[in-house]
C-alpha cells in the first residue's frame, strides 16, 4: 500500500469515525426537567378528580377531601404558611378481595357532571414519583398511562405496606412509546388514572391513605430543523384553512 493511498484511507476512516460520533452525540442530547404533574394545593382541584371503589365498596365510600398535612421531607415544616394540603381518602369495603380504589382525573361537562379525563404528561417521560402515606396496609399501587395509539400501559408504583410518607418512584420503561419516524414525531403519554389494590387476604373495613405531588422527570428536547414549524398541527390547520378560504 502506498503512503498516499495510506494517508488517503486513514483520513477516510477519521471522517467516518467523526461522522458516527456526531450521529450518536445528536440522538443523546436530552433536555432533562423536573415537573411537577399534579398538586392539590387548591381547594377547588379536588373537584378534578373522581375517587371511586370496586364492587365491595361499602356503601357511601371511598369518601375524599383534602387535608392540611404534607410531607416534611418535601415541604418541611412549612414556615412560610403556604396553603398546602393532600389529597385524603377513606375507605371501606364489605369484604376481603382484591379490591379497588380509581383515583381519575376529571373535567365537568356541560351538565355540571363530573366526568373522566385524562392529563398530558410533557415531553419524554423518564420518570415518575407521588408522595404516599400509608399505614402499613398490604396493598398496592399502579399509575395508569396511555401512549398515542391509544394503548394503556400500567407501571407498578409499589407496594403501600409502611408507616407514615414515602416518595414511590417508578421507571418508565423504552418499551413504552412516546415517538414516532413521521413528522410529528413527538407523541406524548397521558396519565389516566392512579389504583389502588388490597390483598386478597388483608384487612379492608376502614382504611386511610394520603397523597401528594407527582413529579416527573422528562426529556423536552426536540430535535430543531428546517421548517419545524410546518410539523406544528395547530399551525398546519390554521395555514391550509387560511388557504382554502382565499
Amino acid at each position: 500500500m502506498t503512503p498516499g493511498l495510506r494517508a488517503f484511507l486513514g483520513i477516510a476512516l477519521t471522517c467516518m469515525l467523526l461522522f458516527t460520533a456526531m450521529s450518536v452525540m445528536a440522538q443523546e442530547t436530552q433536555s432533562l426537567q423536573v415537573k411537577t404533574l399534579i398538586t392539590f394545593n387548591d381547594q377547588a382541584k379536588l373537584a378534578n378528580w373522581i375517587v371511586q371503589g370496586s364492587r365491595y365498596a361499602t356503601q357511601g365510600y371511598p369518601q375524599s377531601m383534602l387535608v392540611k398535612n404534607w410531607p416534611d421531607a418535601l415541604y418541611g415544616r412549612n414556615k412560610e404558611n403556604r396553603d398546602l394540603e393532600s389529597l385524603g381518602i377513606h375507605a371501606k369495603f364489605d369484604r376481603k378481595a382484591y379490591n379497588y380504589i380509581e383515583i381519575i382525573p376529571a373535567k365537568t361537562d356541560s351538565s355540571g357532571n363530573k366526568v373522566p379525563t385524562t392529563i398530558p404528561i410533557p415531553g419524554k417521560v423518564k420518570r415518575m414519583d407521588l408522595w404516599v402515606w400509608g399505614s402499613n396496609y398490604n396493598y398496592t399501587m399502579d399509575i395508569f398511562l396511555r401512549d398515542y395509539q391509544g394503548i394503556d400501559h400500567v407501571l407498578h408504583l409499589g407496594s403501600l405496606q409502611f408507616i407514615g410518607w414515602r416518595d414511590l418512584v417508578v421507571i418508565v420503561p423504552t418499551s413504552i412509546p412516546q415517538a414516532r419516524r413521521y413528522i410529528p414525531q413527538y407523541q406524548g403519554l397521558e396519565l389516566t388514572k392512579l389504583v389502588i389494590w388490597t390483598a386478597q387476604d388483608e384487612k379492608v373495613d376502614d382504611y386511610y391513605i394520603y397523597i401528594d405531588d407527582l413529579t416527573i422527570l422528562t426529556d423536552t428536547y426536540e430535535m430543531r430543523f428546517d421548517g419545524e414549524v410546518l410539523a406544528d398541527p395547530d399551525y398546519t390547520n390554521q395555514l391550509w384553512q387560511q388557504q382554502a378560504s382565499k
